[in-house]
């Protein structure tokens, strides 16, 4: 059976995204090591152009329904378009490690 976190992936493919980043952060949470109930959700697609930040979660809540009446307890989502991602993806990365 594959992994909650897997499913999410698959189900989000019908928004052909160009960067995508799911991490598990369920360990971070109360309850037993193993778990996939929490996950921070990157996405970034054409398909979320014209459309405000509530419209582009609730598309992917959407497609993600099933996830969410089965277990999946929280999902942090960051949505964005290419032309956000260009804009803000330095936001988004680790500073380098200095040696």
């Amino acid at each position: 059976m594959n992994s909650r976190a897997q499913r999410i992936q698959d189900q989000l493919k019908t928004l052909n995204s160009v960067h995508f980043e799911l991490e598990n952060e369920s360990d971070q949470h109360s309850g037993p090591k193993g778990r996939e109930t929490h996950f921070k959700l990157l996405i970034v697609s054409s398909a979320f152009e014209n459309q405000s930040r509530v419209d582009r979660q609730r598309q992917i809540f959407d497609l993600l329904k099933n996830e969410l009446q089965t277990g999946l307890h929280a999902l942090s989502i960051r949505a964005l378009t290419p032309h956000e991602w260009e804009q803000k993806q330095n936001l988004f990365q680790s500073p380098e490690c200095k040696k």
